[in-house]
C-alpha cells in the first residue's frame, strides 16, 4: 500500500525543453560539450560550486557575456501549467499521502522558475510538500542511490510504501533498486494529473 509519493519537478510539473540550453549555447558559439563541462554542471547541481563560480567557469572559457550565459542556461525551462498545481493542491488537501519533492535543480534554475511563475504560485506549490528537496541544497543528485536513501532515512519512509514519479528512466531504475515503487512518466504522452489511472495506488 502506497503511503508516500516523491515527485520530480522538471517535466513532471514544469515543462522542459531538454535541448533548450544546448541550442542556446550553440547560438553563442559553444557546440562541443566536454567531460569537464559536464563535471562542472554536476558539481553546481549538487551545490558544491557557487553560482558565481559556475558562471565564471563558462565566461573564462568562452568569453561570453554573463547575462547571455544565464539566459542560455535557463533556456531549458518552459511553462508550469495551472492544472498540475490544482491537481497537486487537491492531492495535498486529501491528506491520503505524505508528499515530497526531489529534484536535480540548481540555484539559477529555481530562481528563474520563481521569477517566471511568481512567488505566490511557487509558494502554493512548495507548500503542498512535507519536504522540498533540491539537489543543490542537499548535495546529492539523481540517479545516485544516496539521494533516495537520504530521503527515506530522513523521513522514516519504507521503500515499498513509497512511489517515486520521474521522467528519466535512469532515475526510476535507481530508485527501484532500493525497493521504491516507480512511475517513469513519459513527457508529452503522459501527465502527472493521470497519477491514479497510470499507477496502482
Amino acid at each position: 500500500m502506497i503511503k508516500n509519493i516523491i515527485f520530480d519537478f522538471g517535466d513532471i510539473f514544469i515543462n522542459l525543453d531538454k535541448e533548450g540550453t544546448y541550442k542556446a549555447m550553440a547560438a553563442l558559439g559553444v557546440t562541443n560539450i566536454t567531460p569537464e563541462m559536464i563535471e562542472v554542471y554536476h558539481q553546481y547541481e549538487k551545490g558544491l560550486m557557487t553560482t558565481e563560480d559556475f558562471i565564471n567557469f563558462y565566461y573564462n572559457k568562452f568569453k561570453i557575456n554573463k547575462t547571455d550565459l544565464v539566459a542560455a542556461w535557463n533556456a531549458v525551462l518552459l511553462d508550469f501549467p495551472q492544472r498540475r498545481l490544482d491537481f497537486l493542491k487537491e492531492l495535498a488537501a486529501s491528506k491520503k499521502y505524505r508528499l515530497f519533492l526531489l529534484s536535480n535543480t540548481n540555484e539559477l534554475h529555481i530562481q528563474s522558475v520563481i521569477d517566471t511563475v511568481g512567488e505566490t504560485f511557487f509558494n502554493e506549490f512548495k507548500d503542498c510538500f512535507e519536504q522540498f528537496y533540491l539537489s543543490h541544497e542537499i548535495h546529492f543528485r539523481k540517479p545516485d542511490s544516496e539521494i533516495y536513501e537520504f530521503v527515506l532515512n530522513e523521513n522514516n519512509l519504507i521503500a515499498e510504501e513509497t512511489l517515486f514519479v520521474d521522467d528519466l528512466k535512469e532515475n526510476t531504475d535507481s530508485a527501484n533498486t532500493l525497493g521504491i515503487q516507480t512511475w517513469n512518466l513519459t513527457p508529452k504522452q503522459e501527465d502527472v494529473t493521470e497519477l491514479f489511472s497510470k499507477t496502482n495506488i
